[in-house]
């Protein structure tokens, strides 16, 4: 497979797992593989509700709270769809949310350059 297809693959995974874990998908999901870190950028991740929670610091926090609470409850299942796409070694996997965009980036390290895995 080309870096193109992996990344629009592991696109595929997160959606899923997005919808299956966290209860709804992204609107727009683009992954960039860079060395060892794979990039995801998920856009219109916010549900209306939590749209409507956002408008003060409480709703915010409450937010960020509940999803990183989500988030980590299911790493592992996140890990193992990217692993499903490429033969990796996972040695972190960070997450943050902006309420503000309505924007999700996961960052995942791997053991190893991938980009230099390809080209062999």
């Amino acid at each position: 497979m080309t870096k193109g297809q992996i990344e629009s693959k592991i696109s595929e995974a997160i959606s899923r797992f997005e919808i299956e874990q966290m209860g709804r998908g992204p609107e727009k999901i683009r992954t960039t593989i860079m060395q060892d870190l794979i990039l995801i950028r998920l856009q219109g991740f916010l549900s209306n509700s939590e749209k409507n929670l956002a408008q003060n610091r409480e709703g915010i926090d409450l937010i960020k709270k509940v999803r990183t609470a989500l988030f980590e409850n299911a790493r592992e299942s996140l890990e193992a769809a990217v692993r499903s796409v490429i033969d990796v070694n996972v040695i972190s996997t960070y997450s943050d949310v902006s309420t503000k965009t309505g924007e999700k980036i996961i960052v995942i390290i791997a053991d190893s350059d991938i980009e230099e895995k390809l080209t062999r």
